[in-house]
Order: structure tokens, then C-alpha cells, then sequence
């Protein structure tokens, strides 16, 4: 697992509440247990315009440019920026799986589902909980500036912004040593 020690990256803002698992990797991509494969279907439902299947190139795929994810100005994004109770649903690794292969080291969200929270964690994401007007703060910057960008130190457990802000967050040592030194547990 790749160390986690701070991060600074293009923030995609999400602006959906209780996103389950089921959206984040769709029930007919969960047959492989490879851990491989998984970044080109995140979101399938909503990032393409017909029905995905494993193993289909997506290369021709008809996109949703309404969605976030296929907008330009994101498609570098590594930070994803959520709202509450983000991961709910089954508890299906394979969510993880798709967040980190797409790109995604960190998500800052109000909530995460506990077991979807602990599967980021093992997974190398590193799942920031902040309040929702610190959040709402940060749709609200990143809609407003293309290529906004935040910083994420997790050796100080602080999200910086380019204006200077920071914000605080808390995650156990034992889940921060882990990820500092890119152990899974």
C-alpha cells in the first residue's frame, strides 16, 4: 500500500448525499476478486450513458457530461469531496478498490458509513470527516475556482487551502501510523 504522508490534489465535488456502495462500483463489476481493474467503472451508473459490463472498454462508451467525474477541470482530481453518510449500502470492498484505482487518495465528507470508513482506511484512502459547514465552505470553493486544490497533512491532521485555511481533523494513531507508513492492518 502506497504511504500516506500529505497530499495535495485537484478536489472533485460530488454534491450527492447518502452515495452507497452500490453506486460507487455497481453489483456486476463485484465478480473479480483481483483488486485490479475496478478506477474505469467508479461511478459507472452515473459517469456513462449506457449499461457497463466487466471487461467492456469504456474507451467507447458513451460518457454523461453532466456528471462530475467527466467534466475537465476535474479530470485530474485525487481529493473527492462528498456529503453525509458517503459509503453507505453493502459492505463491499471493492468500493475502495475503484476510489484508489480511479486516483482518489482522500475524501472529505460530513459522514462515511463505518464499514465502508474502515475499508478506505485498509485500502489506503484516508477518509477525512469534517463538519457540514466546513464541507458546504468547500463545495462552494472548489465550484467556484477551476483547478482548486487542497492540501491534506496527515502527519498534522489538517486540510490546507490555498487561501491559507485549514482544517482540523481526527483519526485514530493506530489508522494514522498505518497509513503514514503504508501498511494495511
Amino acid at each position: 500500500m502506497q504511504a500516506f504522508t500529505v497530499h495535495q490534489g485537484i478536489v472533485v465535488p460530488l454534491n450527492r448525499e447518502n452515495v452507497d456502495t452500490d453506486a460507487i462500483i455497481p453489483k456486476q463489476f463485484l465478480k473479480s476478486i483481483a483488486r485490479t481493474g475496478f478506477g474505469q467503472n467508479l461511478f459507472d451508473e452515473w459517469r456513462y450513458l449506457d449499461h457497463g459490463e466487466p471487461g467492456q472498454d469504456c474507451r467507447n462508451r458513451p460518457i454523461n457530461p453532466d456528471f462530475v467525474l467527466n467534466q475537465s477541470r476535474y479530470q485530474h482530481g485525487s481529493i473527492l469531496l462528498a456529503k453525509k453518510n458517503f459509503g453507505c449500502g453493502s459492505s463491499r470492498e471493492h468500493a475502495p478498490w475503484a476510489l484508489e484505482q480511479y486516483g482518489f487518495r482522500a475524501i472529505i465528507a460530513p459522514s462515511f458509513a463505518d464499514i465502508f470508513m474502515n475499508n478506505c482506511f485498509k485500502n489506503g484512502i484516508l477518509p477525512i470527516v469534517l463538519s457540514s459547514l466546513e464541507v458546504d465552505h468547500l463545495f462552494t470553493e472548489t465550484l467556484a475556482f477551476n483547478g482548486y486544490q487542497l492540501t491534506v497533512d496527515l502527519a498534522e491532521q489538517v486540510v490546507r487551502s490555498g487561501d491559507g485555511r485549514t482544517y482540523a481533523f481526527e483519526v485514530t494513531p493506530f489508522r494514522k501510523y498505518c497509513l503514514i507508513n503504508g501498511f494495511d492492518d
